[in-house]
């Protein structure tokens, strides 16, 4: 017998929506509500509401919080400012990822590190068994919180009107704790669209209220319910890792194009985190002799490539491997993310393509992202 999917506080409100509903990291999550394409141009154009209560939210506390994630993490998390957040990553000693993190500095000895759903326990072990000699304490925050997206370019008239808190002067990357139609929570300015939005952090009991302010705030200005699916194509289209396809525990920061989230020069701790020493080989490598680049593949027909399938040149001759691949509704046309040779790597190298059920399909190598928002 397997444990059947957990659901979340807005599980009964997705039901009564129609949405289709999947097994995901161990939760039961809506995947549609309509058309993934109606929902991803939706929150290209004007908004999208999002249920993201399956992200594992840890809590570290204490005089040596700061000095225990800069141990524990890659990042220079002590020199991030109350109310601001960072992107960052938890490596093994080796210097494979075993999760890419957002930690958010709520206040001088208080953090909050969000993991992904499927990597929350690891990361939560990973923190616990790395806190010895910190004067720090780590909380299993997970039941604690649900996590609603409001994510486009409408998304801050909608929250706007439902809150008294500062958005104008919330910065990408930032949060601050307010009330949202009267319910309290962390605003962040946060997201994994590519879209300007908001990440709202509330109890579960408050979800289902939050959920139906925002539809209501929402509706003249075309807010709609998006599932899984379109959170993944426009990641993809904004060219952000997804960890389990670019980003495992056989590939590195560096190997993935993001060695800029390791910072070397952190103070704390003598300068010492977990996996430095295999980093900073790993960044000589990247720099000298890179095996294989991350770059995006656009098509030049209709076939969709899909994670997995082989990188080839005209003769057959293997050079990578499709990580991510989907139709790009903003592009027309499909589009993937890619480990291929370095030799092969550079934007508008021709004779590429991808091997889709026997057939080579033409592909043109690009830089990502292949979307990028006007600011």
């Amino acid at each position: 017998m397997t444990d059947a999917p957990r659901r979340t506080a807005l599980d009964a409100t997705h039901r009564a929506l129609g949405a289709t509903m999947t097994d995901f990291a161990g939760w039961d999550m809506p995947l549609r509500y309509s058309s993934e394409r109606d929902e991803h141009l939706a929150v290209r154009t004007r908004a999208g509401l999002f249920d993201l209560s399956h992200m594992g939210e840890i809590t570290v506390t204490g005089p040596q919080a700061a000095d225990l994630l800069d141990y524990a993490l890659v990042g220079n998390i002590g020199g991030v400012k109350t109310g601001r957040a960072r992107y960052t990553m938890i490596c093994e000693d080796g210097g494979g990822i075993l999760d890419d993190l957002i930690v958010y500095r709520l206040a001088d000895q208080e953090y909050m590190v969000v993991a992904n759903a499927s990597n929350a326990q690891v990361v939560l072990d990973a923190l616990t068994a790395r806190a010895g000699g910190f004067d720090a304490a780590i909380r299993d925050d997970r039941d604690a919180y649900a996590l609603l997206a409001v994510q486009g370019p409408e998304s801050p008239g909608i929250l706007k009107a439902l809150t008294d808190a500062d958005l104008d002067g919330l910065k990408y990357y930032a949060g601050l704790p307010g009330t949202v139609a009267g319910v309290q929570a962390l605003i962040a300015r946060t997201g994994y669209t590519g879209e300007d939005g908001f990440e709202l952090f509330v109890r579960p009991a408050d979800a289902v209220a939050l959920w139906e302010a925002l539809t209501e705030a929402g509706k003249d200005a075309g807010l709609v319910p998006c599932g899984l699916s379109c959170r993944d194509t426009l990641r993809l289209e904004a060219g952000m890792p997804l960890y389990g396809h670019e980003l495992t525990t056989a590939t590195t920061p560096f190997d993935a194009g993001l060695g800029r989230v390791v910072k070397f020069e952190k103070t704390t701790n003598n300068g010492d985190f977990v996996g430095r020493a295999a980093l900073a080989a790993a960044a000589e490598r990247a720099e000298a002799n890179p095996p294989r680049k991350l770059v995006g593949l656009l098509a030049e027909g209709r076939r969709v490539p899909r994670a997995g399938y082989r990188v080839v040149l005209a003769d057959g001759t293997v050079i990578g491997e499709v990580t991510s691949g989907a139709p790009s509704p903003t592009l027309g046309k499909p589009v993937a993310i890619a480990y291929v040779d370095a030799a092969h790597a550079a934007p508008g190298t021709e004779g590429v393509c991808v091997d889709i059920r026997g057939s080579h399909e033409p592909y043109e190598v690009t830089a990502l992202p292949f979307y990028k928002r006007q600011k």
